[in-house]
């Protein structure tokens, strides 16, 4: 029998879980945690009119107030993974959890923009602590390396259905409440975690006496990720020769590029450079970056398309997008075992495949496209692909990862998950928006032109998908064309 793909090595360490009762339970919790974090992201997304009117907010106020979040988080997540491996992974997650929490619960009372933002900043980090331990545990867990890779399928699939429930989560507190209930479900849930997770997760093992942080990479990572981020946030709403986007993107590349050279140097790096010198790695971690990229655009641009070119109000938005996340229900859990029979290579080319086609069909949206048409046939095809593509790298990124850097493994999965976004809205709306620009369009042709930049937007990303998926076929041949073992146990 070949050798399987994304099977784990034989050199692999494991470390033994709780019982398969407790196991289930504390999966159950870790994946709630992380499709809260996930959900963070999204759940302002439809409620930003009234969060700016109540506040009072310049667009660039708002724009921060969204993509504060997204900064933190981003920029902390290979921190986090790494002193989560140090320090015990239960105890940084329930701190990381914590602390978002609270800052949560900040959020929902702020009275100004600028509590409104600090809150936003914290909870990213919170979420940039607890998020990788969270992986590393969900790892940790399970007993045999096909229940590992059942699991990390699944895990996978959590990314994108917290984006979608965020979403949801946003028009029907807008409608009905306001957008400060938002930050409840957050609140609560870091609230029941906390209590519980000293009971349901396994004690850490003990501490890595011999490791260092590595503060130098750590400070240039963060801030050359936050940086760059932050001039790619503006890039959505200014032209991309402009200060505002070319001074800190720049910054944030010297940095980055600082970082890499610092990290082959260190004596104990906080992201070790062979980590990612795999193929079969690189090509996952791209498919998560663009998969995570896509979610994040249509979310946002099909917002603006729904209610303001099709006129939706902020409920009937949220209840449009109910289809994808059907869809991410049903099938994210069939992500590992279609791993398990068909290989990763497989399963992440059908994966760009089908979201590819997905996007191609929302490209062929008009001003008078009903929603019975392209519109839903893309929110059908758009979320099988993405959680296949989720389900699949997720284990191709762990695979024969050793279980003392399973944290890293976390945070390098999550940096790509929480930059995707960034990047693809930055490139895309401004797509957009310099499409629609260029048709000259009058007062009475508005809302004609914004759906042309829209499905202009739509259609560069399916372009990207497809070629994506071409370059898996090649870049994952050789081993990736094998099965995993299956479990007969």
């Amino acid at each position: 029998m070949p050798v399987a793909d994304d099977s784990l090595s034989a050199t692999t360490t494991v470390p033994p879980g709780p019982s398969p009762g407790r196991s289930k339970e504390a999966f159950a919790l870790l994946a709630a945690v992380q499709v809260v974090l996930v959900l963070a992201i999204t759940m302002l997304s439809v409620a930003l009119p009234s969060l700016r009117t109540e506040l009072d907010l310049s667009v660039a106020q708002l724009t921060l107030v969204s993509a504060a979040y997204g900064l933190s988080f981003g920029g902390l997540l290979l921190l986090g993974g790494r002193i989560a491996d140090l320090y015990g992974r239960r105890r940084v997650f329930v701190v990381g959890t914590a602390l978002f929490g609270l800052a949560s619960a900040v959020g929902a009372f702020a009275p100004d923009v600028t509590t409104l933002l600090s809150a936003r900043l914290v909870q990213g980090a919170g979420a940039a602590f607890a998020a990788p331990a969270a992986m590393a545990l969900a790892v940790s867990l399970q007993h045999t390396p096909q229940a590992r890779a059942r699991a990390m399928g699944v895990w996978g699939a959590l990314a994108p259905l917290g984006a979608a429930l965020g979403t949801l989560l946003s028009g029907a507190a807008t409608v009905w409440l306001s957008w400060r209930w938002t930050f409840l479900v957050p609140t609560l849930v870091a609230a029941a975690v906390v209590l519980t997770a000293p009971r349901v997760l396994p004690r850490d093992a003990g501490t890595r006496a011999d490791g260092k942080v590595d503060v130098l990479g750590a400070v240039l990572a963060t801030a050359g990720l936050a940086l760059l981020s932050y001039g790619l946030v503006h890039a959505a709403e200014t032209s991309w020769t402009s200060a505002a986007v070319t001074v800190p993107s720049a910054l944030g590349v010297v940095l980055l590029t600082a970082f890499a050279l610092v990290e082959r140097r260190a004596p104990d790096p906080l992201l070790p450079p062979g980590f990612l010198a795999s193929r079969r790695r690189a090509t996952a971690l791209w498919a998560v970056l663009i998969a995570s990229a896509g979610t994040a655009t249509v979310f946002f641009l099909l917002s603006l398309y729904f209610q303001q070119v099709a006129d939706l109000s902020p409920l009937r938005t949220s209840a449009a997008f109910l289809p994808f996340t059907a869809v991410l229900l049903a099938v994210g859990p069939l992500g590992g075992r279609l791993v398990a029979r068909l290989g990763s290579r497989t399963v992440i080319a059908t994966g760009l495949s089908l979201a590819a086609a997905g996007l191609l069909l929302l490209g062929r949206l008009t001003q008078d496209s009903p929603y019975a048409g392209p519109a839903l046939a893309g929110l059908l095809l758009l979320p099988a692909g993405i959680a296949l593509v989720f389900s699949a790298a997720t284990i191709t990124m762990l695979n024969d990862v050793p279980a003392e850097q399973s944290g890293l493994a976390g945070g390098v999965v999550n940096t790509a998950l929480e930059t995707g976004p960034t990047i693809g809205l930055a490139v895309l709306t401004s797509l957009a928006a310099s499409h629609t620009s260029t048709l000259g369009a009058g007062a009475t042709a508005r809302e004609a032109a914004e759906a042309s930049g829209y499905a202009f937007a739509f259609t560069t990303a399916g372009v990207v998908f497809a070629i994506s998926a071409l370059a898996a076929v090649l870049l994952l041949r050789g081993r990736s064309g094998h099965r995993l073992p299956t479990d007969r146990g």
